[in-house]
């Protein structure tokens, strides 16, 4: 698969998204990221924001299927995986899959279901198989999770254990609309032109069918990346453990997610190479969420997103 065709898919999705989602150009490449990359993305942002249109939009756009989880504190596990129930007409267990079974998952709010209900996931994340009963059964090949948080809302909520926030590759922010862009909705809302109304109505067109996506990830690998900006890359990320003001940086992992992540970028942006400023654009949203500040330095008002741009800032970038 060559990368002129991912290139030409990627900037095909990223129109047609653009026709429901207004705005918020940087969260659907980020996005993009995640699913060109098999990932997963922790998408943060108050209500009202578009988190679930999002994902509707390009579970459409990419022809793969789409489920929605409201997690809530009285979850079980099995309502994620899903269930053997026996079968009186046959005399045996029947499986009733779970909404895991699908390609992309939105985990609405994951931080109010407690850890055991959150850990029902972990397997699903990182080995692409859920175990039921004993029983492992293979999850589509596009799986893909999006799980979201509110950022002011603590109160009744689980946070995240750290092994479980370091498998999503990148944490996806999305804030309110500028004043025009939130014009132009209101506007819309108006008319046949709603985000909503769009999406039900099939104007959003696929790009691509649920079968070419894997081997359009394929072609990530043809994008180059030079030896000094891979050693670049690893320098940012070591560099988290070793600051004044961090208690637990980021691990191997990271530096994995934000080369793949740096390829993508690179590919959506229309080039073959990765440069020093793809690296740049992706360090915060692949480390923040990975990364725990000093108490002392977390009362003085500093920032994880500070912290990463003061590390941006000491690591010479190569010529």
């Amino acid at each position: 698969m060559n990368t002129e065709r991912l290139k030409e898919v990627l900037a095909q999705a990223r129109h047609e998204t653009g026709k429901v989602i207004i705005g918020q150009h940087d969260v659907i490449d980020k996005a993009l990221i995640a699913i060109f990359t098999g990932q997963h993305a922790l998408i943060e942002g108050v209500p009202g924001v578009a988190k679930t249109l999002l994902v509707r939009t390009l579970a459409q756009v990419l022809g793969t299927d789409f489920a929605r989880i409201q997690f809530t504190p009285d979850l079980m596990p099995a309502d994620i995986t899903g269930t053997n129930v026996f079968n009186l007409a046959r005399n045996e267990f029947s499986l009733i899959k779970g909404p895991v079974f699908t390609s992309f998952l939105l985990a609405d709010e994951i931080n109010r279901a407690p850890a055991k209900t959150q850990s029902a996931l972990l397997q699903a994340m990182q080995e692409r198989v859920v175990t039921i009963d004993r029983d492992t059964h293979m999850l589509p090949p596009n799986f893909t999770v999006f799980a979201t948080q509110n950022p002011i809302e603590y109160e009744g909520t689980y946070p995240l254990p750290e092994a479980q926030k370091d498998r999503f590759m990148l944490k996806i922010t999305m804030s309110a609309p500028d004043r025009a862009e939130e014009l132009s909705l209101a506007q819309r809302t108006m008319t046949q032109d709603a985000p909503e109304k769009l999406l039900s109505q099939n104007v959003v067109q696929p790009v691509i069918k649920a079968e070419d996506l894997s081997a359009l990830r394929e072609g990530l690998a043809a994008i180059v990346v030079r030896d000094e900006l891979v050693a670049y890359l690893v320098d940012i990320v070591r560099a988290t453990r070793t600051h004044e003001s961090i208690l637990v940086g980021a691990g191997p992992r990271a530096t994995q997610s934000l080369i793949m992540a740096a390829r993508a970028n690179a590919a959506i942006s229309g080039r073959d190479f990765v440069t020093p400023d793809d690296i740049k654009a992706l360090a915060q949203p692949v480390l923040e969420h990975r990364l725990i500040l000093r108490p002392e330095f977390e009362i003085e008002g500093l920032t994880v997103a500070e912290v990463i741009q003061q590390i941006l800032q000491q690591i010479a970038v190569p010529r």
